[in-house]
């Protein structure tokens, strides 16, 4: 049963997707009935075990978790949903890496930069757009991890929580999935696994034949980066607002992250000082912060 009050949340891009998905021949729940002016939906019952749970429990999994996953992305992205959907634009990615310094900077670390270190956040920031919205633009799920993929049978992972789902960025869900907010791997196998997936791509046309590996894994890591100053803002609000405060545990590895894809580009030497500071503030302050939270009244 999903209860989503009407006042907080609107039901209808869920039940619309689902449809339009559903169409495509992707995995996500049947509706069996919608109650959408009280906000009650009965949905079919994907079972308890999601891919983070299946990846802790049995590793060696990895390659057909995530061998399926893939396989969805791209059956996701060979075809456009009969439903409307929000442009993933500048104004949107913009938005979202605004949360990392409102929550994570100041709010979580009450830090505050610097002229320059604004100059230097906002630059990488300017940078991480355009790369975004110089992919191909195709559906992106928008949260496709570990926890929003259920192991239902053998045909590909149930997919949940599309409901934010967006036309953007062809590395997005890509990225999502395997630099995962809430598991992670080594690079080697983290780049095979891109690999794989951009030799499918090119394959089925969605992308360009002259789009080189090195032009693709660019926009993997820079996409990623994106998405991973959102996240650590989102955890952090989520701690300060809400007093969820088992996302703190998250932020650490979201962070690193940041850090080691950062070093790799001269574009963003010096983002990669900055978030070194940033990470030294958090591990200073790290075992008062869940006697300081008081949950923010916004």
């Amino acid at each position: 049963v999903m209860d989503a009050p009407p006042q907080r949340e609107d039901s209808r891009p869920f039940i619309d997707l689902a449809h339009a998905f559903a169409a495509q021949g992707l995995r996500v729940p049947k509706i069996e009935y919608a109650d959408v002016r009280r906000g009650f939906l009965l949905l079919e019952d994907f079972g308890r075990c999601h891919y983070l749970a299946r990846l802790k429990q049995a590793p060696d999994t990895a390659d057909s978790l995530y061998g399926d996953a893939i396989e969805t992305i791209l059956q996701l992205q060979k075809k456009t949903p009969d439903y409307p959907l929000q442009p993933y634009n500048r104004a949107l990615l913009e938005e979202e890496m605004g949360l990392f310094e409102e929550w994570f900077l100041q709010r979580l670390l009450n830090a505050s930069l610097t002229d320059e270190e604004g100059e230097v956040l906002a630059g990488s920031q300017a940078c991480l757009v355009t790369s975004a919205c110089e992919q191909p633009q195709l559906t992106v799920h928008r949260d496709f991890h570990s926890r929003n993929l259920m192991c239902i049978d053998n045909n590909g992972p149930g997919i949940l929580d599309f409901q934010d789902a967006v036309r953007g960025p062809i590395s997005y869900d890509l990225v999502s999935l395997l630099r995962d907010c809430y598991i992670a791997w080594p690079n080697e196998r983290v780049y095979h696994w891109a690999e794989n997936y951009y030799r499918r791509a090119l394959d089925g046309g969605l992308l360009a034949s002259d789009t080189d590996l090195p032009t693709f894994q660019r926009w993997f890591d820079w996409m990623g980066m994106q998405r991973h100053l959102k996240a650590i803002g989102i955890f952090a609000r989520l701690y300060i607002r809400d007093g969820k405060a088992a996302y703190l545990a998250d932020i650490p590895r979201t962070l690193n992250y940041l850090i080691e894809v950062s070093r790799r580009y001269p574009s963003f030497t010096a983002l990669a000082k900055l978030l070194l500071r940033f990470e030294r503030q958090l591990q200073n302050k790290k075992g008062l912060l869940l006697t300081e939270r008081k949950p923010a009244a916004s």
